[in-house]
């Protein structure tokens, strides 16, 4: 048997690694960058930089005159640049003058949400505090949406709980919460706006507003409170029968029903206020679509002229000073680079988009074209992930309204005349037909396979139903009328 040797050694071993450069990983984050995070990035660059100066708009045409003024007559400030550069940053000069006009945006106060709502009007009841502590912990397991999420036996055995732990912090012993106290104050709490708060399903919660409208002997209370199975399924004859009316008359308590509010508590849940700043803008000028960067608030950057000059004088600079400077310098420039960079990719990309995307803005959604990332990469000599970075979280202002860049990227299906046809369009027209249907006479899924195909659309059944499913459209028997 061969002996096997065990132990540590060393051996040289050469090996090729692919390393990024990080330069690349800061580009690659430029282009990420959606409008109003790469404004703020700039501001904190032109902070940290000596190099980075601002050029405001108005001084853009007066720049050159600027230059020639300055190589003539003497500054007026004078700074000493060697100080700054050599000892700091935060001495005065243009700097300041930034920091001076440095736009800070308002925190918005925080808004009231839903439990906030229920405990102001939970505070306007005469209750004990034992009272107050039950609604209390009945609210606070009440979903956004409106309903308890959980049971009231789970309620009173949460609250036992804590009061045992009271218990062995103090000699008072407090009498437990029973089932029937909490039932009591949930009928408090579902007696609170909006109506249908509190509610444990979505068939109690339509009972509550139908109770709150003082429709306890209607139709539709008696459908909702005993016949809720045929409600969600649309059984329109067999209520008819059990009831003895119309089947006309059981759908119009149905369409009473259906203007009920499922989710009651959205209504007063707090609300992100999500502003969308549209990095390119699209204008269609003498039948011609033109595209235009809407980077008007984007601090637009320039190599500081003063610092440059004294950087030029490296002889009074020695070791980290030096290579300090010389870092600070590189940055500043490559930063105006990539800053130029990004906005050419972004220019190429969607002028790409508008030409193949053309009927669209003529026409409209249904005209949309199938377009991919890869199409894109290859017309503009670009990998395909940096185009995915140019348009992952931005818009564009179109003609067609504010749309995100990914809105022009969809898959395809084929036609009888050659030419493929987006996803997103033929969702579109599905979405019309049935907009367009009688409603007596309900467009059944085949059906619009039928009218697609007479279009020179090849569609399978399944795909109409997905598709449908994603719109939010119920089936054909589903939306019959009677």
């Amino acid at each position: 048997m061969a002996d096997f040797r065990t132990g540590l050694t060393l051996a040289p071993r050469m090996r090729q690694e692919m390393k990024v450069n990080p330069r690349l990983y800061q580009a690659m984050d430029l282009l990420y960058m959606p409008l109003l995070d790469l404004q703020q990035h700039l501001k904190q660059e032109l902070e940290n930089n000596p190099f980075l100066d601002l050029v405001e708009p108005e001084e853009e045409l007066k720049e050159e005159e600027e230059e020639e003024e300055e190589s003539a007559e003497e500054p007026e400030d004078e700074i000493d640049w060697e100080e700054i550069l050599l000892n700091g940053f935060d001495v005065g000069g243009r700097r300041a003058e930034y920091e001076e006009r440095e736009f800070y945006r308002p925190t918005p106060a925080s808004v009231r949400d839903l439990w906030d709502y229920l405990r102001d009007q939970l505070q306007l009841l005469r209750l004990s505090s034992r009272e107050f502590l039950l609604g209390e912990e009945i609210i606070g397991n009440i979903s956004r949406e409106g309903f308890l999420t959980c049971s009231l036996e789970e309620v009173v055995e949460a609250l036992n709980a804590y009061l045992a732990e009271l218990e062995a912090d103090s000699a008072e012993g407090a009498e437990p919460y029973t089932l029937a106290e909490a039932e009591r104050m949930l009928g408090m709490v579902q007696a609170f706006d909006p109506s249908g708060i509190g509610a444990r399903d979505l068939r109690e919660c339509l009972l509550l507003q139908l109770r709150d409208r003082g429709e306890t002997e209607s139709l539709a209370h008696r459908i909702v409170r005993d016949h809720f199975e045929e409600l969600v399924n649309h059984r329109w004859s067999e209520l008819s029968k059990e009831h003895g009316i119309s089947p006309r008359d059981v759908q119009a308590a149905a369409d009473e029903i259906a203007k009920l509010d499922p989710k009651p508590g959205l209504k007063h849940a707090e609300t992100r206020n999500d502003y969308v700043t549209p990095d390119l803008v699209v204008e269609k000028v003498d039948e011609q679509y033109y595209v235009f960067h809407n980077d008007t608030s984007l601090p637009r950057l320039k190599l500081s002229r003063s610092y440059r000059e004294v950087a030029r004088d490296k002889s009074q600079f020695t070791g980290e000073n030096k290579a300090f400077i010389a870092k600070k310098l590189n940055s500043a420039q490559w930063m105006i680079q990539a800053i130029e960079q990004r906005r050419q990719t972004m220019l190429k990309v969607m002028n790409f988009i508008v030409d193949r995307q053309r009927e669209f803005f003529e026409k409209g959604v249904e005209y949309l074209k199938p377009l991919t990332l890869r199409e894109v990469a290859e017309h503009i000599d670009m990998h395909e992930s940096t185009v995915s970075r140019v348009t992952n979280g931005k818009y564009a202002q179109t003609p067609r309204g504010v749309l995100p860049l990914k809105f022009f990227f969809s898959s395809g299906l084929s036609t009888d005349y050659g030419e493929d046809v987006s996803a997103r369009g033929i969702r579109a027209k599905i979405e019309k037909l049935v907009h367009e249907e009688d409603p007596m006479r309900p467009l059944t899924d085949q059906s619009i396979v039928d009218i697609l195909k007479d279009e020179g659309v090849q569609i399978a059944r399944r795909t109409v139903a997905k598709y449908r499913d994603q719109l939010g459209i119920l089936s054909a028997r589903m939306r019959k009328r009677v």
